[in-house]
């Protein structure tokens, strides 16, 4: 049962999970099933592309929003740690977080990527440079771009991924960024190698509760297989994730990262969407705030 003046997290969804789809349906499968934001998957050929004109932005975002609908993150394939030159990396950080003021975004999604030795899905990969060493690399770049970030109000969040699937490997990284920066807690990725979902949260949350901060759910039949499973139908425990959440107050947006772009087996999105929205509405009944028509709540972003 929802507390008093509980506000609910705000359930989106990435057009990661809808490759070659246009924007109008992907929109309507989001209105139809109450996801209020959309995360534009940031490359070329897709509804947000790097190239994109201040114009193609302008109306783009007119018509998320017309479909009432916010941008909650534009999700980058940047590599924070990566071995390119600082120049490059920084650029296009800064590039994407320029698109994604224009778009209406709080949040630009980063990877750690740090090159890292093979291992087994359920272990910690272990980098080929010194892990504090790649940790101060991918701190000072997102420390680089701090003034930008705090001139537009859309900062950096680095996901929980690759090189750093554990909470306490990201926060290793945020706590020594200068400047403002979020998290991106993909629910999978620290569960898989060991962490509990109190761990994550405890490691994470300073970064989760700001404006870039949010909350990645999806489900797999882990560690048989790795292809997204309907959301409850999976081995991970979305549950429990949702009973945190909801226990610790996260009013944050919480993503759907369907993976259909890389797994050309799952489900469509509009069914994926439907078993994440029951899964939602399970967990958070109804919404409590008095004034629904103020729009989506993203914490710490106006």
């Amino acid at each position: 049962m929802d507390r008093p003046g509980e506000i609910e997290p705000l359930l989106t969804v990435s057009t990661l999970g809808a490759p070659g789809e246009s924007l109008e349906t992907v929109l309507s499968w989001l209105a139809a099933q109450g996801a209020r934001g959309v995360e534009l998957r940031l490359g070329r050929g897709e509804i947000a592309a790097p190239a994109m004109t201040r114009r193609e932005r302008s109306e783009l975002r007119s018509r998320v929003e017309g479909a009432g609908l916010t941008v909650t993150g534009v999700a980058s394939y940047i590599r924070m740690a990566d071995p390119a030159a600082d120049d490059l990396v920084v650029g296009a950080l800064e590039a994407a977080l320029i698109l994604a003021h224009d778009l209406g975004a709080p949040a630009v999604r980063v990877f750690p990527g740090a090159p890292a030795h093979p291992c087994g899905y359920h272990r910690v990969p272990e980098t080929v440079q010194a892990r504090q060493e790649t940790n101060a690399l991918a701190a000072g770049r997102l420390t680089a771009v701090a003034p930008l970030a705090r001139d537009l109000g859309t900062y950096p969040a680095l996901e929980t991924h690759d090189s750093h699937p554990r909470g306490t490997d990201i926060a290793a990284i945020l706590d020594m960024v200068e400047g403002p920066a979020g998290a991106v807690w993909d629910l999978m990725h620290p569960w898989r190698v060991g962490e509990s979902l109190d761990e994550t949260w405890q490691a994470l949350h300073p970064w989760l509760t700001g404006a870039a901060g949010s909350v990645q759910v999806k489900d797999a039949r882990l560690p048989a297989s790795r292809t997204p499973a309907l959301i409850g139908t999976g081995t991970l425990p979305v549950d429990a994730f949702a009973g945190l959440l909801r226990d610790t107050g996260y009013t944050g947006p919480v993503c759907l990262e369907w993976e259909k772009a890389w797994h050309p087996d799952a489900p469509p999105l509009d069914e994926a969407l439907r078993s994440t929205a029951r899964w939602f509405r399970r967990h958070w009944p109804a919404r409590t705030v008095a004034d629904d028509a103020a729009g989506p709540h993203l914490p710490g972003h106006p």
